[in-house]
């Protein structure tokens, strides 16, 4: 009997958790079907809690599908299972997901950040709230990330230097969006869910309000998203001519300076190349 969730579990079966938890299907008593987190030994920055709290602000503040949460506490997190199919979204599926997170990037407030701090998988994530949306990249994103792995010894001293140098260029090369715009904030192919001709749910938020160009930056990095994702987000709220060519590459040294602090040496060679497209 777990008494947590008031009936046996007669069934577990693990699933991919990414690298902050243990994630298990259980089946109770009753028939349901529930997933069950468990944060691993040793990773004490990771707050489950903080995950329910996230998923909640999405369910509270805007209409993006995602998990209900069953139970939440620091070390386990329980939330409703979301049926899904396993493969390539069908297009019509990409399209629908589009839609969903420019309907989530609609959801604005005045500055950049959020209330309180989160996490991006088991990093800390600092949200002050700020006026400038340049400001807030630079400091509490691109700046604060390579610090952070420079600290661990998993960013080499030199490449740190490299993106000090790019920090006070970022003045002429981002501008700021009419608008902050609610983020999920760790958007690539992995954290959505598919049902046969919809998106089911969004997963393992990072929230925060931004530019919506960083998000979109982050879904062109692992794949996954084609363009019929694309040509239904901008049919919604228009993706900018220069945005691919010009901006993906500055947005994505942030996860890609997450990558590098939570697995290594392997993705400093695109930070690389966008450092040298810039002179750097």
């Amino acid at each position: 009997m777990d008494r947590a969730l008031g009936q046996a579990v007669v069934q577990r079966s693990s699933l991919h958790g990414g690298c902050i938890a243990d994630v298990s299907r259980l089946e109770l008593a009753d028939g349901t079907f529930v997933v069950e987190k468990r944060r691993r030994g040793g990773l004490a920055t990771s707050d489950l809690a903080l995950e329910a709290w996230m998923l909640a602000y999405l369910a509270r503040a805007s209409r993006l599908p995602v998990p209900e949460v069953l139970l939440a506490s620091t070390d386990r997190l329980v939330l409703a299972y979301v049926p899904h199919v396993v493969g390539n979204p069908a297009e019509s599926a990409q399209v629908d997901a589009a839609r969903q997170l420019a309907a989530l990037h609609a959801v604005t407030q005045e500055s950049f950040g959020l209330e309180r701090d989160t996490l991006i998988g088991p990093l800390p994530q600092a949200n002050p709230l700020t006026a400038s949306w340049v400001d807030f990249f630079r400091e509490h994103r691109l700046l604060a990330m390579s610090a952070h792995a420079k600290a661990s010894g998993r960013l080499p001293p030199e490449f740190a230097r490299r993106l000090e140098r790019l920090a006070p260029k970022l003045d002429a090369l981002l501008a700021p969006p009419a608008a902050a715009s609610l983020l999920h904030g760790d958007l690539w192919a992995g954290n959505l869910l598919y049902g046969a001709d919809r998106v089911a749910a969004f997963i393992d938020p990072a929230i925060y309000y931004g530019h919506p160009e960083v998000e979109l930056a982050y879904t062109t990095l692992f794949g996954g998203f084609g363009e019929p994702f694309y040509a239904a987000y901008a049919e919604v709220r228009g993706i900018a001519p220069d945005f691919f060519e010009d901006r993906a590459d500055l947005y994505n040294l942030y996860p890609l300076l997450v990558h590098v602090q939570l697995f290594g040496a392997g993705y400093l060679a695109p930070i690389d190349r966008t450092l040298r497209r810039h002179g750097l």
